[in-house]
């Protein structure tokens, strides 16, 4: 039954073999393999635990997926941070796409992840972004100085990887100081955006993920002036169809998958 489901997905050999080697390296893990539903039942649910920054990229991946693979997703956004936290808490999270690597590797030292199932899917940017009713178009960081620029909306950085990116690049910049007071922090990046949206923020420091909202204009940020973001994903442990979130990363570091996220700016594996 989960060779016939992963046919529903991609109908590749090569997807069988990946869910083959899942199945020996879990072992009882897969109880319950998953199958596509039968007319007039509910089809088989998951729910997928995502930083913000996957917020525009995962809302088109996702119907997709659930297409082609008869299944149900819900997705529940928020900074990988707070996300952590609520699974190792016991929130009903299936699997676990971080904007880091840190925090998954933190969940699997607790033994709340599947080691197998570990994988980086990404790399992001940050970007200097303007919004477009703000008055000056900003292209360099060292322009967070000007007085027109009264608020700067950045992730908050004590759990946020994008916060905590915005951070080291502004403190490369030798600006942090100056800038700090302007500052206005979102939960997570995704937030960050809406401030700028709504007005409550003249300039901020985005994922280049979102930064194609028709709000703001942007320009990137050197990647050398802050540490890597390298995103990782897993499989949370407790979850009771841990097939379907191998089924997902699978999707998402498949050919679909990279073109999708790669339009939305990430760097993917083989390329970082």
């Amino acid at each position: 039954m989960a060779l016939e489901f992963i046919l529903a997905v991609e109908g590749s050999m090569r997807v069988r073999l990946v869910i083959l080697a899942v199945v020996v390296v879990l072992g009882g893990a897969l109880v319950g393999s998953p199958a596509v539903a039968a007319p007039g039942t509910a089809p088989p649910s998951f729910t997928i635990f995502a930083a913000s920054d996957l917020a525009f990229a995962f809302r088109e991946m996702i119907p997709r997926f659930e297409q082609a693979a008869g299944v149900k997703v819900t997705l529940v956004l928020g900074s990988t941070g707070n996300l952590a936290k609520q699974i190792e808490h016991g929130a009903p999270a299936d699997v676990f796409f971080a904007a880091n690597q840190t925090f998954v590797d933190d969940l699997l030292a607790k033994g709340a992840v599947i080691a197998e199932t570990r994988a980086l899917y990404a790399q992001g940017r940050i970007v200097l972004a303007t919004a477009r009713t703000a008055g000056p178009r900003l292209t360099a960081l060292t322009q967070l100085r000007d007085p027109r620029i009264r608020r700067v909306a950045i992730a908050n950085p004590a759990h946020a990887p994008y916060g905590r990116a915005a951070e080291e690049a502004l403190r490369s910049a030798g600006i942090w100081d100056a800038v700090k007071p302007k500052l206005v922090y979102g939960e997570n990046i995704r937030q960050a955006l809406q401030f700028m949206e709504s007005g409550a923020a003249e300039a901020g420091i985005l994922a280049l993920s979102i930064a194609s909202a028709p709000a703001v204009d942007w320009v990137p940020i050197d990647p050398a002036m802050h540490g890597r973001l390298d995103q990782a994903v897993a499989v949370v442990r407790r979850s009771p169809r841990p097939e379907l979130g191998v089924a997902f990363i699978q999707f998402v570091n498949g050919p679909e998958g990279r073109a999708i996220m790669k339009r939305y700016g990430f760097l993917l594996p083989g390329e970082f």
